[in-house]
């Protein structure tokens, strides 16, 4: 059988409910978000004078979830246009919805019983081939649906998603011994490539897999900070970035996933799991489990409440974020930022295993928490296999795709070295199962094969062999290529690797791909080889982010050595570039993912085509560096948001100039890819992937497609400049926010130099001028300021802060 998902049921519109819902609706699935009908009426309801029968009373639960998805922050939908997919109704009145439904997540209240009566009301109402699960992060799935139908039954199972649902990647798929395995394919499909997930075959065992490690490695680490009299700025210090794991380290993702929750997930964990000695140590630990407690007593549950192990201040409208002594249960001012040596040495290395390896071999009190949190990582993974999960690889992908961490505990492990680090476990008091030693002694010295730098094989303890990986035919690694031969040009900025089938990408590598003059040098060279060798070019990369823009330190220095000849090359040189890609006779797929600023947003507007990764924030931030757009970005926008309209007899501009004023004045920077295409940094022939793994493959596809087709460069466009009346106008407007005191005196400047480009400058009446005349009018402003004091003083800021100056 077929199985397809044209629109989709969620009961339930809690916290995780209704972000589900969400992403359904983010990836264009029609969805209906049901929940209960209330029993009564709210103070407000009741002075409206609203009766229980009224629609607005009766969806009132699920409106509440579906505002709060709305709201919430990071956002939930990747565009307010796509909360237009999202249907709310109640489990009264609407739930035909369930008999239309291809698949039906269910996602109420974690209990057995008001689980078991829906999911009877669902056996009744669905159509024989949907699809039913269940996103229960720890009742065992199979009972949920026992005693059911058996049509209901083997269409069947466990999807859990991790929140938020949108952001973090993993998707667990937990099939019953009833499930059919065409439903399991089809779900782990669909999950991949549609909801862009990476997918979990998990056991039908308490918590799953990324539960069950994540909450014992959670319970242990707060039993042995509290018994080593750690502080929370110490431990949020030491088990963040600098071990390959996200900013919120251990107290700050406490708070963000609730302490109430934390709480509620160990305490169920830990009845589920009775013969798990080395999680019933922990999970029962009376010193942490004590702390939750109080802090649940006094409704300090996070950041859902205002405070937890964290608590914001205000003071003379300035945020501090106080920090809970965990002795006196009392939040204090912040305090000197703790310093250990072992971080000093490792923070500034590139790559986390490196990190971890300088840190596990330190003698301070940041060293000794880290060979504790890594060694009781390695040995509880080892030992839950095979009972969670077969091959080492499922507990690996459900920590980085979970958690966000770097890498899983055995690729750590493999990074370390198996047998060296095994030995430190052991004579630490931690002991690894026994399979990895069966492992190390038949001679084999890692858990996974290598082929290129790429995971080839995993080893499986069942069998005492390795088994081929199954990788997804969407994912290309670009190390692999170099590392197999596809290197074809380098310097010091960016590699050409040949991708084969006739195309070469482009590849950056400066610090958060900063664009410099080694990048514009190897896209060039790259164009210049495409014209005879190859069908057309990918710009892209597998950093954390496609480019943060233009190197910032080279700017500032150059225009504090007053070399302004050499700063005109440079940026001519980007135009250029840019111009070079737009009237390229190849295509020029550019694929760009997380932050996609400045330069590297004028990048992506000159492509013949962007394919970009959904989680991709595009936005024009120059002005946040106290300059404009140089790099072709202003006159863009004008041909994608003005020109349009002013093609048609008798159309007014300013309502478009101002809409561009603004977006570019404020920075705005867009909250997904989708955002970026109604803000017009992309277009809408551009394309927009949901699984970010899948994106250079799906540029390569595109560039071979383009070209298949017969691709050929735009035409030559004029731009609308609409001159010094419409100037003016703008310039009003800058007047009257500098005269109302939301701007300072240098903002008024950068906002009428901006104003000049957007119109044109001073000319008489509006006229179509050729795009150089723009990109000369862009340079002028832009080295204009760059040679103004307050600039530099913005520029060298944002270098040393990361954030903007307000000068």
């Amino acid at each position: 059988m077929t199985y397809k998902v044209n629109n989709a049921v969620v009961i339930g519109a809690g916290t995780m409910g209704a972000a589900i819902a969400a992403h359904l609706a983010n990836a264009g699935i029609p969805v209906t978000l049901l929940d209960i009908v209330p029993d009564k009426f709210t103070v407000e309801e009741e002075k409206q004078g609203l009766k229980l029968k009224d629609k607005a009373v009766r969806n009132r639960i699920v409106n509440e979830g579906f505002q709060r998805a709305l709201k919430s922050r990071p956002a939930s939908f990747v565009s307010d246009d796509h909360s237009v997919l999202v249907t709310l109704g109640n489990l009264e009145d609407d739930f035909g919805a369930v008999g239309r439904a291809d698949w039906v997540i269910e996602a109420v209240v974690e209990n057995l019983e008001i689980k078991r009566a829906l999911m009877a009301r669902i056996d009744q109402a669905r159509k024989g081939d949907a699809i039913i699960s269940t996103n229960t992060s720890g009742i065992p799935v199979h009972s949920i649906a026992a005693g059911l139908s058996e049509g209901f039954c083997s269409h069947f199972l466990g999807t859990h998603f991790f929140n938020p649902p949108r952001y973090l990647k993993l998707l667990e798929i937990i099939p019953t011994p009833d499930t059919l395995p065409e439903v399991v394919a089809f779900i782990s499909h669909f999950g991949e490539f549609r909801l862009g997930k990476g997918i979990v075959l998990c056991n039908d065992t308490p918590n799953f897999i990324g539960n069950r490690i994540g909450s014992v490695a959670g319970a242990f680490a707060l039993d042995y900070i509290l018994e080593h009299g750690y502080t929370v700025p110490e431990v949020d210090a030491i088990t963040g970035t600098v071990m390959g794991r996200p900013k919120t380290a251990t107290f700050r993702l406490l708070d963000l996933v609730g302490i109430d929750v934390a709480n509620h997930v160990r305490t169920n964990l830990a009845e589920a799991i009775p013969e798990d000695s080395t999680a019933q140590k922990v999970l029962n630990s009376k010193p942490g489990n004590a702390l939750s407690q109080a802090l649940i007593d006094k409704g300090w549950l996070g950041r859902k409440s205002g405070q937890g192990f964290y608590k914001t201040v205000l003071d003379n409208d300035t945020k501090e974020y106080w920090t809970l002594n965990l002795g006196t249960l009392e939040h204090e001012p912040p305090g000197e930022k703790p310093r250990f040596e072992s971080i000093g040495k490792a923070k500034d290395l590139e790559e986390p295993a490196d990190r971890l390896k300088v840190m596990l071999g330190g003698e301070d009190r940041a060293a000794d928490l880290v060979r504790a949190l890594v060694f009781h990582g390695l040995s509880y993974a080892s030992q839950c296999i095979p009972e969670i999960s077969d091959l080492p690889d499922a507990i690996d992908n459900a920590a980085r795709w979970g958690f966000m961490h770097a890498a899983g505990p055995f690729e750590t492990w493999d990074s370390l070295g198996v047998a060296d680090t095994a030995e430190l476990m052991r004579s630490s008091g931690y002991q690894p199962a026994g399979w990895v030693a069966e492992m190390l002694d038949a001679g084999h010295e890692t858990f996974y094969k290598y082929e290129n730098g790429s995971q080839v094989a995993i080893y499986n303890p069942a069998k005492k062999e390795y088994v081929d990986l199954k990788k997804s035919t969407r994912l290309i690694i670009l190390k692999s290529l170099k590392d197999s031969g596809g290197v074809v040009a380098q310097n010091p900025s960016a590699t050409m690797i040949d991708m084969g089938d006739g195309v070469a990408l482009v590849e950056f590598h400066t610090k958060m791909n900063a664009l410099d003059a080694d990048i514009g040098l190897m896209i060039d060279e790259a164009l210049t080889r495409v014209t005879t060798d190859y069908e057309g070019l990918v710009i892209g990369n597998q950093g954390e982010n496609f480019s943060v823009g233009a190197n910032l330190l080279f700017v500032v220095m150059t225009s504090q050595n007053e070399a302004w000849d050499q700063l005109d090359q440079a940026i001519r040189g980007l135009q250029d570039l840019h111009m070079r890609m737009r009237y390229f006779p190849k295509p020029v797929v550019v694929a760009p993912a997380g932050m996609v600023l400045g330069g590297g947003a004028e990048m992506s507007m000159h492509a013949s085509r962007v394919v970009a990764a959904m989680e991709s924030y595009i936005g024009l931030v120059e002005v946040s560096a106290g300059v404009i757009p140089a790099g072709g970005g202003t006159k863009e926008m004008l041909r994608r948001v003005v020109n349009p309209p002013m093609r048609t007899k008798n159309t007014i501009d300013f309502p478009f100039l101002q809409r561009l004023f603004e977006q570019i004045g404020q920075a705005k920077v867009a909250i997904s890819a989708e955002e970026a295409r109604q803000m017009a940094m992309l277009s809408p022939v551009d394309r927009v992937v949901m699984n970010r793994d899948h994106l250079l493959s799906a540029a390569k596809t595109e560039v071979l497609e383009m070209a298949a087709k017969g691709y050929s460069p735009p035409l030559p466009e004029k731009i609308y400049a609409a001159g010094r009346d419409a100037l003016s106008g703008l310039r009003v407007g800058v007047f009257m926010f500098r005269a109302g005191g939301y701007i300072s005196e240098h903002d008024r400047l950068v906002g009428d130099k901006l104003a000049h480009v957007l119109t044109g400058g001073e000319l008489s009446r509006a006229a179509w001028v050729d795009e150089q005349y723009i990109l000369d009018l862009e340079r002028e402003a832009f080295l204009s300021l760059c040679g103004e004091k307050l600039t530099q003083d913005r520029m060298w800021h944002l270098l040393q802060t990361g954030k903007p100056l307000r000068n």
